[in-house]
């Protein structure tokens, strides 16, 4: 009878250990990519969540500047202040877009440029001001109106005259209209303000009746 050799309990023991040594190191590879997507996942919420929190919102009524003859807005402004706990935003022109449109014209970005180193009580005194900083060519009603529609923000609250929105201020997003291009009645005015961090702002407005030279856009 030919002799055959046995596995003994060492060699079945050597083999158990290699088995469990090369399911621990699996298991680790595994677990360690999930730990990673886990943590990825997390940081891209935290993210997404501090986003959205540090977003513009509107900070009361918008008011227009009615233009009675012709039945149509010369202009209107739409207070906006920092989201409820959000942090800081840069609102500068090259780091903000305001974009507009109606059922007549569309655009892209109508920012001219932000007032940042005093406040301004009204609108009028705004679009004078506006005016002499050459954002806007001309006043509404002053000769042909504005060449352009044109967004230009100011601050109604502004504690250290920078272009950056603070949780302790307040602004208003001016918007001026080229003649012909200004809204009226049953008319809607959407305009959607892009920072470039935190969330969007979008603002939707139908055009009341004009009768008044101050009308509530509600």
């Amino acid at each position: 009878m030919i002799p055959r050799r046995g596995v003994t309990g060492v060699e079945s023991a050597i083999v158990l250990i290699a088995f469990v040594i090369v399911a621990a190191a699996i298991a680790y590879v595994v677990l360690n990519s999930g730990f990673q997507t886990t943590e990825k996942a997390k940081s891209a919420i935290t993210s997404g969540l501090s986003e959205a929190s540090s977003g513009i919102e509107v900070a009361g009524a918008a008011t227009g500047k009615g233009n009675v003859t012709n039945a149509v807005v010369a202009a209107y402004t739409i207070p906006a202040k920092l989201a409820a706990g959000g942090s800081s935003i840069d609102i500068a022109p090259d780091k903000m877009i305001i974009r507009y449109s109606s059922k007549a014209v569309s655009y892209d970005n109508i920012y001219s440029g932000i007032m940042s180193n005093t406040t301004f009580a009204s609108m009028d005194d705004a679009i004078q001001q506006a005016k002499d900083e050459n954002m806007i060519v001309r006043k509404p009603g002053e000769g042909a109106g504005p060449a352009n529609t044109a967004a230009i923000v100011y601050f109604t609250t502004n504690t250290n005259n920078n272009k950056v929105l603070d949780p302790a201020e307040q602004i208003m997003i001016l918007v001026v209209f080229k003649d012909a291009e200004r809204p009226a009645a049953l008319d809607v005015a959407r305009l959607e303000v892009i920072p470039a961090s935190g969330a969007p702002l979008s603002v939707e407005r139908t055009i009341p009746p004009v009768a008044d030279a101050v009308i509530r856009l509600d």
